[in-house]
Formats: structure tokens, sequence, C-alpha cells
């Protein structure tokens, strides 16, 4: 094996001189890996990793293998089947600790492509991300071992490999992006690869409407809901999503709902573009460095590279503030409330999940500027409220709001307050939404300088900086609400965001119907259908003379209808139709000359009980815990461990790595394992008081001051 100085000497003949060559601790895993190099004063920031695979494909049994090297940037995702379909190789594997050792004289942790010389590469196959030449990142590359690495850029480590290329073995460059517009649809897949999740297949599952089980397989079943209720579908690039009618009209409501409160509170909208310059970018440092990973830049304009990159923003303080300096020049422009409604990119790296981590998201971003703290402070729990009801007043979603501790703060914010909620079939809580008060530290000369004269100042000299707020809600929330509600029949949607609340089936139609009767029945359940709109429901009258009823039956208890009315001869000659609740199931007939004040007073009903059922099981699964050998067993038992709290950040580190140490995921794509804290509940009153001197921290051991929410999260 090459020491890193040999490796160093190698590169320099190649006129390639590393930005840097750091030592660090033994890391075995990417995560260890990362925190070593982000320890190190040494490494540069922001970097990637580079991730090297090996590949042994299917050969005849005399044969020797030929492995597959790919090269690849540290979260590009490699699909082995489509990827050696497109290279002829078949049922890639990846390889033994043993072939690695015959052919490269290295373990899987000590990887490297600067493993590949003249010798090696010629004895494999070697693919490598194409989009490592242009990218503008400091790429970390493992130094042939685990407690060394060298830093180069992509054109440097792409022209380390160019160079060993012949005709005969070329470098292969693969967009690995477009390669996944060539993989089967995730939804096209019938049964589950690991047989584990067999049992999460429910029998019959052609004819109905998800055919995996919510209990079992809890991630197949959220993505098979979304595409079976038309809410969504795949994107070309990883990691986005279409928002389908069926979604998106979830999030108009919000909006409708939203605009009109704010409006109430002075606040208007407005629209700033999506670019934000690097040096902009570069005033916030300290603010935008826990963005910076996940920053997406602009680098070329067509063939031409731009002098400056341009940013896509991950949030919009750099863009909106230099202009808050312009226009507030006195205490009378104040307060300045702004709010937009956009999209923001944040290049997850992380295992995508539709809503909930996409590198793509809708939300509202408010940015209020005011002359006093009080003024701040009213106005950030005034917009916590409104995220309250927005989850439990439209979504039917219980949630606890709060105070973030100073750890899971916005970078840069004075306070950040939230509302948290809690998805049972994982156990794990969810940040719903948030309302930051960010004090006077952005409004200071080192950043934006948004100053005005202090009207308070009896001298008439004085200068004040102004206090500042941002809030934020995303489509996570209807993520959020679809793995609340749903059920292993799909989707189960809220009265009050449902496109279609009520929806009215024609029954007892067989092929010995006449015209006339079926004319009659139709007309019947296409007139309540109009009643029904003329007092504010959102009905539809499903009049498909192709589809049988049980069939429209399941399709809207797919899609989540929350109510269904059906419509027979029968129920014709009684002047009744029969309820069907999507909730529970219920069946009830009504009459319908009662059918404008029933099916509201009845939807309301339906809010209230899917909020209480949620909400209760939220409750439940807050434990009280006052000893730190109890707190894991009740994050395994999918609870949240309610804890009296010192609120010190160590402690607070030492809790997440003492709990995740036991139950560490294998998959280093999922989330921690380890508990963090979700938030300090402004009602403290739910939980034995904390007696000064007496409660302690199961943490530390030291004084604890308030109950916090401490659990797995997404």
């Amino acid at each position: 094996m090459a020491s890193v100085d040999a490796i160093s000497a190698l590169l320099e003949s190649l006129s390639i001189i590393p930005t840097a060559t750091v030592s660090h601790a033994p890391a075995s895993s990417p995560a260890t890996w990362r925190e070593a190099l982000e320890q190190s004063s040494s490494a540069p920031k922001p970097f990637e990793l580079i991730k090297t695979l090996v590949y042994k494909p299917k050969t005849a049994k005399t044969a020797t293998p030929i492995p597959l090297v790919v090269v690849a940037r540290e979260h590009t995702d490699v699909i082995s089947t489509v990827l050696g379909k497109k290279l002829n190789l078949k049922d890639l594997r990846l390889a033994s600790e043993d072939l690695l050792t015959e052919f490269f004289s290295l373990d899987k942790n000590s990887l490297s492509p600067l493993v590949l010389n003249e010798h090696t590469f010629h004895n494999v196959v070697t693919v490598i991300d194409n989009t490592i030449e242009s990218s503008s990142s400091s790429f970390a590359i493992r130094g042939l071992s685990t407690s060394s690495t060298i830093f180069l850029t992509g054109r440097e480590l792409f022209s380390s490999l160019k160079r060993l290329e012949t005709k005969e073995n070329p470098l292969h460059e693969i967009d690995f992006e477009a390669l996944k517009t060539e993989a089967p649809a995730p939804h096209a897949t019938v049964a589950p690869a690991k047989k584990e999740k067999e049992a999460a297949k429910i029998e019959g599952a052609v004819q109905i409407a998800i055919g995996i089980k919510k209990e079992v397989d809890f991630a197949g079943w959220y993505t098979n809901v979304l595409l079976k209720a038309d809410m969504l579908d795949y994107y070309s690039v990883s990691g986005c999503y279409i928002l389908k009618p069926w979604s998106y009209n979830i999030w108009e409501i919000i909006q409708d709902w939203f605009n009109k409160e704010i409006r109430e509170l002075g606040v208007q909208n407005a629209y700033f573009p999506m670019f934000v310059s690097s040096k902009v970018l570069e005033r916030e440092k300290d603010h935008i460095e826990g963005f910076s990973p996940e920053v997406a830049w602009v680098t070329r304009a067509g063939n031409s590279d731009l002098e400056e990159p341009i940013a896509i923003r991950p949030t919009s303080e750099t863009a909106m503030y230099p202009y808050y300096a312009k226009w507030i020049k006195s205490h009378r422009d104040l307060p300045l409330k702004l709010n937009q409604w956009n999209s923001v990119v944040r290049w997850e790296f992380k295992n995508p999940q539709p809503f909930l981590r996409t590198r793509e998201f809708l939300w509202q971003e408010g940015h209020t500027a005011h002359l006093t703290k009080p003024e701040a402070d009213t106005e950030v729990r005034q917009i916590l409220e409104l995220y309250r009801q927005v989850y439990e007043d439209l979504l039917a979603v219980p949630v606890i709001p709060g105070v973030k501790s100073e750890k899971e703060k916005f970078a840069g914010g004075l306070y950040t307050t939230t509302v948290e909620g809690f998805v049972p079939t994982s156990g794990r809580g969810i940040q719903a939404a948030t309302s930051h008060c960010l004090g006077q530290n952005f409004s200071r000369p080192e950043m934006f300088n948004i100053v005005v004269e202090d009207p308070n100042d009896p001298t008439g000299q004085g200068k004040t900086y102004v206090w500042q707020n941002s809030w934020g809600l995303s489509t996570r929330a209807i993520g959020v609400m679809v793995m609340i509600h749903g059920d292993n029949q799909g989707l189960v949607l809220p009265p009050r965001v449902a496109s279609i609340q009520v929806v009215i089936v024609p029954c007892g139609i067989t092929a010995k119907t006449s015209d006339e009767q079926r004319k009659t029945i139709n007309d019947k359940c296409e007139e309540v259908a109009q009643t029904l709109k003329k007092v504010g429901v959102k009905a539809k009258a499903d009049l498909r003379d192709v589809y049988t009823p049980g069939f429209k039956f399941n399709d809207w208890e797919q899609k989540g209808v929350p109510l269904r009315l059906e419509i027979g001869p029968a129920d014709i000659a009684k002047q009744q139709t029969l309820t069907v609740r999507r909730d529970t199931g219920v069946k009830a007939p009504i009459p319908l000359a009662d059918i404008t004040t029933s099916v509201p007073q009845l939807l309301e009903t339906i809010h209230n009980d899917m909020f209480k059922k949620a909400q209760d099981i939220y409750f439940s699964r807050l434990k009280q815990v006052t000893k730190w050998e109890d707190i894991v067993p009740t994050l395994d038992n999918k609870c949240v461990a309610v804890i009296p709290w010192c609120e010190e950040e160590a402690c607070e580190d030492d809790i997440k790595e003492r709990s995740g140490r036991s139950a560490e995921p294998q998959d280093e794509r999922a989330p921690s394992a380890g508990a963090k804290s979700l938030c300090i509940p402004f009602d403290q009153s739910r939980w034995t008081p904390i007696v000064p001197g007496q409660t302690k921290c199961p943490g530390c051991g030291k004084d604890a001051k308030r109950w916090t929410l401490f659990g797995r999260s997404y």
C-alpha cells in the first residue's frame, strides 16, 4: 500500500498539488470520517466525501472476475442493476473483503480512487460520476487508510484517473441522475426485495388500495399511499417530486387560510429572486454555515463559466435583508412585515422522502422587522399559534408548542419556538413549523446594518438596531398528515383540506336496470351533489359508467375522501342515502331532506374524531422519565422521553450519543437512533413540578430546569 507521501509525490508528478493533506483518528464509517475532518482545522470547508465502491459481476465459475470500481460523490445514488445493464455486466454484487485484498491490498474503509494506477486500472472496469469534474467542491479522498485524507478539486481527481485510460480500457463517465430514469419506477415493484418485508404484503393486494401494511413496512406503505392516492409522481431529478392536484390543493387551502390570518397582523406578501450571489452569502457566513453542504450553485450559463457562482436560495435572509437596510430609514418605517410563498433548494444528501425530505420544497417564509424586543416577542408567539391552528384545525394533527434548545435553535437566531408533531408508527418526533426571534443579530453593522434613530432617546441622537423575526411552514405538513391519519386502505383526508369532501356513488345498477332507472339514480346523485355544494360542501357525483360501485368505493377510499354517500333504487324510494365514513368505516342512513345540515355536521364530527384519536395516541406516548436507564427502553417502545433537563448543550450531546450507541441503525442513511431534544413545552403543567435543587437531570445529574421532550426524530 502506498504511503501518503508517495501518493503526494505521484500527484505532484502530474502537476496536481493537493488542497490539503490531513491526518486524523481512524475513521471507518462515512459518518465518523466526516466528523474527524470537520474537527480538523487543516481540512478545507465545506467539502464533500468521495466514496469508492467495488462490485463483482457474475462470471463463469472458471473465469477470473473483473471488478467494477465506482468513484462517486458521497450521496450519489448508485443503482447497481441499472449500471450493470448499461455496462453489460451481469448481477453486480458488492465485492467481498477477500477480493478487495486480492486486487488492492486494502479493506473497504481504506479504499480510494488513488489505488488505481497503471497496473490496477487495467485489471478493473472504472466508472466515475461525471458531475465530479465540473463541481466546484473540495473533495475528501481516502489516503489509502482510515486515518489520512487528501483533498483535491473535482477536475484534479478526474484528470488523475483520465490519464490512465486506453482505447481498450476507457474511463466510463456516468450521469447517475440520468441513469435513474432508466430504473423501474419504485411503485412498479410488486414484492419487497427483502424476505422480512414479505409479512408487510396484504393478501389480495391487487384488489385493494395499498398492498403493504403500515405497521410492518412503514416506508413502503407511505410511498404507496402517496402514489396510489395520486398525490405525487417521481421526477427525473433525484429528490424532487411532482405535486399533483390532489396534494397541491391541500397546500392551496393552507395558503388561503394563512394569508387571511397574517394580513390581519399587517403582513404583506412579496417575492424576492431565488438567486443569491456568493458575496452576499459570504456576509452571512455564520448563519449559512449550517446550510453549506446543501447549497446548490449555478456555475455555468450556456457554455460559459460564470465569473461568480450564484447560489439557489436555501432560505432568504441573505436575499432580503440588504433591502430591509435600504428601505428602513426611520422608526416610522417599522414594523416592516413581509412574507413570501416560494420554493427553496437544499441539496439533501440523506435518503429523500416525499414531502419530509426533498431537494426542492415549497414553503412560506415570513421576515419582519420591529422597533423593540417586546413587539418581536409578541409576533413570534402569534405566528406560532397560527401554525398550531394549521396543524390542529385544518389537518387534524396534534402538536406541542414549545421552545427549542440552544443547540437546536435556528443558526444566528436569538431563540426558536416550534410546534412539534409525532408519528406513532415510527415513534419519531417531527418539527412541524418554527417561529424564530432573530434578535438584533442580523441588523448589526457586521451583518446588514439595519438601524434607525431611537425615538425613546431624550437627546434625539441615539440609534437602535431593529429586532427581527423569521418564521416558516412547508409542504412537510402534508407528509405528516398522511403518516398520522393514513391506514392500510390508503389515504385518510381531514374534511377541511379535502378537495372532495363527499363523493356520491350510484348503486344497485345491474345489467337488467333500464336506461330510465339508471338515469333516475344518476340524476338523484347529481342533484344531491349540487344541493351540498350550495351549502359549501365540496361534493362530487361519480357517474362513471365504466366502473362498478365496488371499484369506485375502493378508488375514493384510497384517495381518502372523508365521506361517501350511496344512493340506489331502495334509497330513492325511502328518500334517504347511506353514509360511509372514511376514517372509521361506520355506515348510517340519513334522510335526503336533512343533508344540508346533517352532512356538514358529520364532516365536523369526522374532523374532531380524527384529531381526538391522533391526540390521544400522541399524549399516550409522552412518558415521564427520571432515570437514565429508562430512556432507551422508552425510545424503543416508540415513545417520547419527557425528562427534567438541565438545558446544557454538553448534556444534550451526551444524551444523543449514549442513547444512540446501543441502537445505531445499520443503514447510514437512516435517521439517527439517538435521542435529541425536540422542544421544551410552554405548558409544563402536564408533568410533576420540578423542585429547584432536588429534581435532577437524568442525563448528567445536575439540577433540572424544565421538562423537555427528548426523542428520535426525522
